[in-house]
């Protein structure tokens, strides 16, 4: 198997270009998704969150209110970690599961915003980040998030600096260009990906 790390800023264009990925070939897993899934109704991430944010960030049928508990935490730090402390440790261990179910010969993409603040420590064969001007975040939050500017600055503080993430990857990849640009240095980016993969597979037959 052949473990790529996928980052970048909020709204920086992970999902494209994982999507595209998955389209030529490669096994995604995506952190956001986990995250969403270990506070599900009835799990124990559900059950932790509700002790220590209240009822207050729940909606109908015990569904967790993500807007109600974005704003509990934004701009409180403590808050913050208390939050991290319970959703970081369930998404670690539902993602080391999935990698290891993923068959042998596989290009597994492991989609994780945020790889560098949570210190993901996987064994990752190559690390890659999607990264974007700031003003360019802010305005596709706005556009297609509904948040406004002062939300969508808070969440891109909330997030390890464009140079943390660069240094930590190696590949960047810029969505600062059309769509069909990224799309085209992305292809580049996976044809690379697929020689490393097909070079470790050969040095361990």
């Amino acid at each position: 198997m052949f473990l790529v790390g996928l980052t970048g800023g909020i709204a920086a264009g992970k999902s494209t270009v994982a999507s595209h990925w998955s389209d030529l070939g490669a096994i995604e897993i995506d952190a956001d998704q986990l995250a969403r899934d270990v506070v599900a109704p009835g799990t124990a991430g559900a059950k932790a969150v509700r002790a220590t944010f209240g009822d207050a960030v729940f909606a109908e049928q015990d569904v967790l209110d993500r807007k109600a508990l974005a704003a509990e935490i934004f701009g409180n730090a403590q808050k913050r970690a208390e939050l991290e402390a319970i959703i970081h440790p369930l998404v670690r261990a539902a993602s080391q599961a999935a990698i290891t179910a993923a068959p042998a010969n596989s290009i597994v993409v492991y989609n994780v915003p945020l790889l560098v603040e949570a210190g993901v420590d996987l064994p990752f064969d190559f690390v890659v980040t999607v990264e974007a001007p700031i003003e360019k975040q802010i305005e596709r939050m706005v556009a297609h998030r509904g948040m406004t500017v002062e939300e969508a600055n808070a969440r891109i503080a909330s997030q390890a600096s464009a140079a943390a993430r660069a240094n930590a990857a190696d590949a960047i990849l810029s969505s600062n260009q059309s769509l069909d640009l990224l799309i085209k240095d992305s292809g580049k980016l996976w044809f690379k990906i697929e020689q490393l993969a097909a070079a470790k597979q050969k040095a361990g037959n």
